[in-house]
């Protein structure tokens, strides 16, 4: 059964990227508190919401150490690790800047954003140019 659909792999993956990306990415990544109430969070009661987002946020964190480990092995997958980590990186900076801009967050976060930028400074040095 496995692949029985494999044809339309690529239709599969951008219906779904569509899906999750309008229905779960973004409203949680723009109002996450919205997005909780959607989805019966009784705010602010349900405290169990924060270990929620954390272990939502602790799996995505290693489905990219996965994908480090993968491009770290194998050569063809290197590439597309660092691409991976640009995203991460970028919006990991960019959710810390709007959190010290906004005053929303402690202090702790706010000093992330060097450890974001330099994250990014690594990636770009680090990136596997290889010779064409």
């Amino acid at each position: 059964m496995l692949g029985i659909y494999a044809q339309h792999a690529q239709t599969y993956l951008l219906v779904l990227m569509i899906g999750t990306t309008f229905f779960f990415a973004l409203p949680i990544f723009i109002a996450p508190l919205a997005w909780a109430r959607l989805m019966l969070w009784r705010i602010p009661q349900d405290t169990d919401l924060a270990v929620y987002f954390g272990r939502c946020l602790g799996a995505f964190i290693l489905i990219v150490e996965f994908l480090m480990l993968r491009g770290a092995t194998t050569v063809e997958a290197t590439a597309y690790a660092f691409d991976v980590l640009f995203g991460v990186f970028g919006l990991m900076l960019a959710v810390h800047v709007y959190g010290a801009i906004r005053r929303i967050q402690p202090i702790t976060e706010t000093l992330e954003i060097g450890f974001w930028a330099l994250l990014l400074l690594l990636n770009t040095w680090f990136y596997p140019a290889f010779p064409a």
